[in-house]
């Protein structure tokens, strides 16, 4: 018997990163028979997402519009929260009084799927939460042990953590987080990471870089390149600097090294960027990348220097070591395995631990002797046997760590079972609404604009 809900799966987001990792997640779900996504962008970068959502083949139901030049975080939360509330009373009304256990009548979403992080991610979770949906948290359970670094997006996976019903987490490690934090095991399930599915996706497809300032890695196939990114909010200013000086510096060492450094759009980060690396022979700055040719460029480094979360993932699926700009890492798995190595943002030690990676071939391949502990590539089919086993209480889909337990996802979501003679199902409580629902009924709800720019605060 299925779940007394509709099998539509909401997921919501806003940034690039979110758009790669979850399009593999995207598309499985696109493909399931009987299983349908409801896609919605909070409008955050625009162009960019609906580049890589378009590129992929995913459909997005609706854009929030909420990316606005100079929107705070708590701007951009009221935003999506606003702007999300609105988009599901539009397309689905109030929430039922109760869960009748008829699919056409219980009309809401069987879930919410958010992604790892963002502000964003963690207002849709909030939202969701509200109305009574189910949110279903991919790429749960990493942490830092400080909600300082970084900010804000440590205290946000810790956030929409206590919100989730259902936590996908890329490896055991992330589930003993969430075990020490109250989760129960039967709420978790490893999956890896959906960003390497993106990444194997993108690996199997060759595309140009398609841009004039990248003409030169066509031909040159001998030279090392070392690919930079940095753009963590608590990086910004000094941070990023001394990382533009330890560029700097390495181009006067190592002259037959080439830097790539796609620069992230935030004007405080470009500036800061531009101020120390322009005008270098050896320094090619670029526009932020999309998915398929920021592969191959990762796939064509020597090493990769970054503040990035991703990245610190993608990189040793394909052999290439990593230095994380970063005083504590989520990724402590990548760490303890030896494919990332944290040196912080002091210019000295970035310098010398670049250093060592360029000049010792053995230091140099220790960073790929182990394998990647972030999956297979095989993490969004393993969520969406999740979502149908939740849904439809189809065959419990297989994992290499702890499995997950439907009851105990179904109940932490407000269901309480009812055992009958052909087995147990699922009801919800009457949702208690602020308004009663006549008073509802009369209400116009306008649509939902993307007009305006599209930037806004990094995350």
């Amino acid at each position: 018997m299925p779940l007394p809900v509709s099998p539509e799966i909401l997921v919501v987001l806003g940034t690039r990163p979110e758009a790669i990792k979850l399009f593999p997640l995207i598309q499985r779900l696109q493909e399931h028979p009987r299983l349908r996504p409801v896609v919605v962008t909070t409008g955050q970068h625009k162009e960019l997402v609906d580049y890589v959502l378009e590129t992929t083949g995913c459909e997005v139901a609706a854009d929030l519009g909420v990316g606005r030049p100079g929107l705070t975080l708590n701007q951009l939360t009221s935003s999506v929260v606003a702007g999300l509330d609105e988009f599901i009373l539009r397309r689905y009304g109030p929430p039922p009084a109760h869960i009748t256990g008829r699919v056409k009548v219980d009309h809401y979403p069987a879930g919410c799927i958010v992604h790892g992080d963002t502000s964003s991610a963690a207002a849709a979770a909030i939202t969701a939460f509200h109305l009574r949906i189910p949110v279903l948290h991919v790429e749960a359970g990493l942490r830092t042990g400080t909600t300082l670094e970084p900010f804000p997006e440590e205290l946000n996976r810790q956030l929409i953590g206590r919100v989730a019903s259902f936590h996908a987490a890329p490896t055991r490690a992330n589930v003993q987080n969430l075990v020490r934090e109250g989760v129960e095991i039967g709420r978790t399930f490893v999956t890896g990471n959906t960003g390497i599915d993106a990444l194997q996706w993108t690996a199997k497809r060759s595309v140009p870089y398609d841009r004039p300032e990248l003409d030169w890695l066509e031909t040159d196939t001998t030279s090392p390149v070392i690919t930079v990114t940095a753009h963590r909010r608590e990086n910004w200013g000094e941070g990023i600097a001394n990382i533009a000086r330890a560029v700097r510096r390495l181009t006067e060492t190592h002259p037959e090294v080439r830097f790539v450094i796609p620069v992230h759009p935030n004007p405080t980060v470009a500036a800061t960027v531009r101020e120390v690396l322009e005008g270098l022979p050896a320094v090619t700055l670029t526009s932020p990348m999309e998915a398929k040719p920021f592969g191959r460029l990762l796939a064509r480094s020597t090493l990769v220097i970054t503040d990035s979360g991703g990245i610190q993932e993608e990189a040793p699926a394909l052999g290439v070591p990593v230095l994380v700009t970063r005083a504590t890492t989520e990724r402590t798995e990548g760490v303890e395995a030896g494919t990332l190595e944290l040196v912080g943002t002091d210019t000295e030690r970035i310098v010398a631990s670049a250093t060592r990676v360029l000049d010792d071939p053995e230091a140099r391949a220790a960073f790929s002797r182990q394998p990647n502990p972030y999956g297979d590539g095989h993490a969004a089919e393993r969520i969406v046997a999740a979502v149908e086993h939740l849904v439809f209480n189809s065959p419990v889909p297989r994992s290499s760590g702890p499995g997950f337990v439907r009851s105990e996802v179904l109940e932490w979501a407000g269901f309480h079972r009812t055992d009958a003679l052909d087995g147990p199902t699922f009801e919800r409580d009457d949702v208690t609404l602020e308004h009663d629902r006549a008073e509802l009924e009369d209400v116009v709800l306008q649509p939902l604009t993307s007009d305006g720019p599209t930037d806004v605060v990094a995350e």
